[in-house]
């Protein structure tokens, strides 16, 4: 599949035939008012991003990655967004900055943050670029993000798997 970085240029097909895209988020936040924190964040999603259809249960965790005496506050939700991948992730990271973060990690290397907001699933795409990895990374590592996920997305099949949500949650929780 092609994708192209700007609207001006030629998109795939998958792209062009499709108004309005489903895409699965994950919030997560260890400093200040937490549960204030995710709902600001749901918030401008809904301004800048698209409609909310599906929002988790906020979850309580530990921080994966590093170490903190801060535990974390997870959800995630559901939207439906008119917004192209890199689109979306700049406006992702735009919110992030608003809200107040101020470091990303970078190369694995994790720190408390005031939100966090992850793409995990980008309708039906797999991308694989130096600037976004589509379904993220590490969604199938991660509990804190498949159990919420699972609540609001049980049979979705993940993008270049042949698992669901609910079967991957299933797997990592077995091991």
């Amino acid at each position: 599949m092609k994708i192209t970085l700007c609207r001006s240029k030629i998109y795939s097909s998958f792209f062009i035939l499709h108004s309005s895209f489903m895409i699965y988020l994950s919030l997560g936040t260890n400093l200040g008012n937490k549960e204030e924190n995710l709902r600001l964040a749901i918030s401008e999603i809904q301004k800048r991003i698209g409609t909310v259809v599906s929002q988790s249960a906020f979850i309580v965790t530990e921080p994966w990655g590093f170490e903190s005496e801060n535990s974390f506050l997870n959800a995630c939700i559901g939207v439906e967004t008119n917004l192209l991948p890199f689109e979306l992730l700049d406006a992702t990271q735009a919110i992030e900055r608003d809200l107040g973060r101020k470091e990303k990690s970078e190369n694995e290397v994790y720190h408390d943050r005031i939100i966090d907001i992850d793409i995990l699933i980008y309708h039906h795409a797999v991308i694989r670029t130096q600037r976004l990895t589509i379904p993220h990374a590490h969604l199938s590592e991660r509990l804190f993000v498949l159990e919420p996920l699972d609540e609001i997305a049980h049979n979705l099949i993940v993008p270049g798997t042949t698992m669901s949500v609910g079967e991957m949650r299933k797997a990592l929780a077995a091991c």
